[in-house]
Formats: C-alpha cells, sequence, structure tokens
C-alpha cells in the first residue's frame, strides 16, 4: 500500500502566545529514519471552486480583507489571523484535495495531511476555534462528486468538529461521527442528541475526562464498526486531533500514543473491507509537539500495516463510559 502525504507548516500564520502555531510541527520531518515510507506530495493551493462547494463567497471575501488587515483576533476562541493566513489556509485546503485525489486515483492507497491552520471548527459561514477552512469537509465535499457514493467522517478530536457537522447536516451521502470532551469548545455543539433529523447518520459521542485507550475500544467495537458496516461508505476522512491524548494542554482526555495506534488501525480495517482501503486522515489539533509527532507515527504505522510501541501510557483512571455507549447505541439503532 502506497502512503500519501503532504506538509503544510505554514510558518508565516503565527499569533504571541497562541498555542496553534508552527511550533506544533517541530519534531515531524526526518523520514527516511521512519519504519513506514511516506511519499510526500508538493501542496497545491484549493481552486475556489472547490472551496465555495463548501464556505460562502461572502465568507471568503470577509476571511481575505480581516487577513488583509491583520494580524489581529477574529473570534473568542480565539481565533487570528495574519497576513499570509489567506494564502495559507488555501494552501492546507489544498493539500488535504490533493492527498484526497491520489487515495481516489490509486488503488490500494492512504493518506495523511500534515497542514495547519486546522480546519473541523470551520463552518459554511464563519472561521472559528484557530480554524480557517474547513480542509476535511472540502476533500469530502469533492469526493462526492468524483462518484463516491457515501462518505464517513470520524474525528477523534478532543474539540467537537462542529464546523464538518453543519456542512454535512442535510447530505444524506454523508455520515458524520465525533468522539470530544465534554462540556468543552464549542459548548454549544456536539451534544448526544444533536441532529435529530439525521439519526443513525450524525453521531456525536461526548466523553468525560480521561476517558482513554478502554474507551477509545469500546468505541471501535460498540459504535464505530456497527455504524460503518450499516453505513457502508465508499471512503472514510479521518479529523486526525491529538489533543486527545492525556498530554495535551487545552483538553482533558486520556488517548497513549498506543491507543491512536490501536483506533487508527481499526479505522484502516474498516476502509480495507468496505472502501477498497480508501482513507485520508487530516491533522487538526493537538498543541503538545511532542504528543503530535508520536501520534502521527502511529497513525502512519496502522496504515502500513506495522506494530507501534510508545512509553507514554495516561498515568489516570479511566472512567467507565458503558452506559453512554448504551445511550447512543440506542438512540441511533446500531444493531
Amino acid at each position: 500500500m502506497t502512503l500519501f502525504s503532504s506538509l503544510v507548516p505554514s510558518p508565516g500564520h503565527r499569533f504571541p502566545g497562541h498555542e496553534e502555531a508552527p511550533s506544533r510541527f517541530q519534531y515531524l520531518g526526518d523520514w527516511e529514519s521512519k519504519p513506514y515510507q511516506v511519499t510526500l506530495l508538493p501542496p497545491e493551493t484549493a481552486p475556489r471552486e472547490a472551496v465555495t462547494a463548501v464556505h460562502s463567497e461572502h465568507m471568503l471575501q470577509r476571511f481575505e480583507v480581516a487577513c488583509r488587515q491583520g494580524p489581529g483576533i477574529t473570534d473568542y476562541a480565539p481565533t487570528y489571523v495574519t497576513p499570509s493566513s489567506f494564502n495559507d489556509a488555501f494552501l492546507a485546503a489544498g493539500a488535504t484535495l490533493l492527498c484526497t485525489r491520489r487515495v481516489l486515483e490509486e488503488g490500494g492507497s492512504s493518506a495523511f495531511a500534515l497542514i495547519r491552520p486546522p480546519g473541523h471548527h470551520a463552518e459554511p459561514n464563519a472561521s472559528m476555534g484557530f480554524c480557517l477552512l474547513n480542509n476535511l469537509a472540502i476533500s469530502a465535499r469533492y469526493a462526492l462528486t468524483q462518484g463516491v457514493e457515501r462518505a464517513l467522517v470520524v474525528d477523534f478530536d478532543a474539540h467537537h468538529g462542529n464546523g464538518t457537522q453543519a456542512v454535512f447536516s442535510d447530505e444524506p451521502r454523508a455520515a458524520f461521527f465525533s468522539t470530544h470532551q465534554e462540556n468543552l469548545y464549542p459548548f454549544r455543539t456536539g451534544h448526544i442528541e444533536d441532529a435529530p433529523h439525521a439519526r443513525g447518520r450524525i453521531l456525536n459521542l461526548p466523553l468525560p475526562p480521561r476517558s482513554g485507550d478502554a474507551a477509545f475500544s469500546l468505541i471501535a467495537d460498540q459504535v464505530l464498526v456497527p455504524l460503518v458496516e450499516r453505513f457502508k461508505p465508499g471512503i472514510i476522512f479521518v479529523s486526525a486531533g491529538f489533543d486527545s491524548h492525556w498530554d495535551d494542554p487545552l483538553a482533558d482526555l486520556g488517548l497513549s500514543s498506543e491507543g491512536y495506534h490501536a483506533f487508527a488501525r481499526c479505522l484502516v480495517a474498516l476502509a480495507q473491507e468496505f472502501c477498497a482501503g480508501r482513507i485520508v486522515f487530516v491533522l487538526e489539533g493537538g498543541y503538545n509537539p511532542g504528543a503530535v509527532v508520536a501520534g502521527v507515527d502511529a497513525v502512519f504505522c496502522a496504515m502500513a500495516g506495522l506494530p507501534f510501541q510508545a512509553d507514554d501510557p495516561s498515568p489516570y483512571p479511566e472512567p467507565d463510559i458503558h452506559d453512554r455507549l448504551a445511550v447512543i447505541r440506542k438512540l441511533h439503532k446500531l444493531p
């Protein structure tokens, strides 16, 4: 299997003291020493028509003006822009599109877009939550124009992917499943009862703090597998947020690097069974640079079918999530 990636570190997109910074990528690289082999694709700027398939033209015009006037803060998250952010965001979206095209064109391939700024909070009419353009949603929308009948988005970032949910709320060809920490930004979305019109297609699983490797093993078996078996996607997209690591400074979930490997291994196996192997991981959050690089290595090893070992187990006991899983299974009529 060929593994593709495209790297967009966006060094000009930075703001003093902000966690979403180029330093998140400081340990990425040294690809020759890895146990897996990755084909790096030079990133390309996203075509405007691909972006406007998700975001309104009015939103893009406001975003461009804000960047020209930057640097500045654009919302309470706080989200920021700089004079380079407009081009940086289009390059991040374009790199994700390029990875998606390669996966669609080359059988048996998979990809991981290592890009910033991230995207899953960006809604059709607004950037928010450190996110400027919804990189994954732009690519998933593109895939649905290329003969893919159904696309599944799985989001394991510590924060709810409100933007992705909003994009696909009324799209029957797309399913969305988000795991995230409860009572965390963006606060107003991500509840189990969200999107009552799309039961069985839009699933949200807010988790108590310190939910980690054991919880995600149960989630894979009891929610993810039956969801894929029922929806039968033609491609899987993954919002890979490594702020769900137990040592992230902005959240309090409990995954370890080996937990990421196990969850990614399940996703890859499902893609091989239902999607001819077509799966695209897209980097979202993650603000501990060491956890980011370990998580990236864990996912690439899962994509390559390789074992992975790390020495970063969570030191915290996990909560029991069985009752929560029973609720979501009943609500969405999962077998």
